[in-house]
């Protein structure tokens, strides 16, 4: 599959003679993690035929099985302050929505703050994770993303199955896998430039594809669920939501529910 991506890359991309392919590993987050602390370039790229622990937001794991997906991590080293890259997820988001309109045509929405969804169900995940230099600044980031690609509904987990989509079940049809993988790729090494200078268009482009604006949501903390209306987002990637008891505020953790999607009725 490597060639396969390579071919659909610009002769010139910056980042194509750092891509790593692996036919199975334990999650391509913890590779690149342990790559990153042992000085990987800007822009290296590991792609996964599989994953084994793949792993999501909130401890969680990600189903990954070979021939299906695409299961991605991206190290980057932004010059900045870990405060600087609160959006760095939204930002992850924006990437994804475009390559996956680029090569199938058909464009996500994103259920704050990770999820890619179309139709009320889940078609991807985004993992970012930070390593810290010694001065407190920006080491490196992770940006890790799965997308469901190949599977039928049967395919998933009894347990997902009602909340699970992948995109040849949108589109009706089969998709190239290397030619989805190239466009992430395109797409995540365009982001990194403006992580920093472009972060309000960045922002105002997340708002836009954003599906959990303007619902009804539960937010669970521990043991303990708060209901309200999600208004907006603040610049760092904030859900501004106005609770039931009246007061309003930016959530930046938490499990957040969407009244209608992934079975919250």
């Amino acid at each position: 599959m490597k060639d396969q991506i390579l071919q659909f890359l610009p002769e010139n991309h910056p980042w194509k003679e750092q891509l790593l392919y692996f036919k199975s590993i334990d999650s391509t987050n913890t590779r690149a993690k342990e790559l990153a602390r042992a000085n990987a370039l800007h822009g290296t790229v590991l792609i996964a035929d599989s994953q084994t622990s793949g792993r999501g937001r909130l401890g969680r794991s990600f189903h990954s099985p070979a021939g299906s997906g695409i299961y991605m991590s991206v190290i980057i080293r932004p010059k900045c302050k870990p405060s600087e890259l609160m959006h760095l997820t939204c930002t992850a988001a924006v990437a994804a929505c475009d390559a996956v309109e680029k090569a199938v045509g058909i464009r996500p929405g994103v259920k704050w703050i990770n999820d890619l969804v179309y139709g009320q169900r889940k078609l991807a995940g985004i993992l970012t994770e930070l390593g810290l230099a010694k001065d407190g600044s920006v080491d490196y980031a992770i940006i890790g993303i799965g997308i469901n690609c190949s599977q039928k509904e049967a395919d998933f987990p009894e347990e997902i199955r009602t909340i699970a989509t992948s995109l040849e079940m949108i589109v009706g049809r089969p998709v190239d896998r290397a030619k989805i993988a190239a466009a992430l790729i395109e797409e995540m090494e365009r982001i990194s430039q403006e992580l920093i200078s472009g972060k309000e268009n960045l922002m105002r482009r997340y708002r836009a594809d954003c599906v959990t604006i303007g619902q009804s949501i539960s937010l669970l903390r521990g043991e303990t669920v708060h209901h309200g209306t999600a208004l907006d987002l603040d610049d760092q990637g904030g859900l501004v939501v106005r609770f039931d008891d009246g007061h309003t505020e930016a959530v930046n953790s938490g499990e957040v529910s969407i009244r209608g999607m992934y079975g919250y009725l």
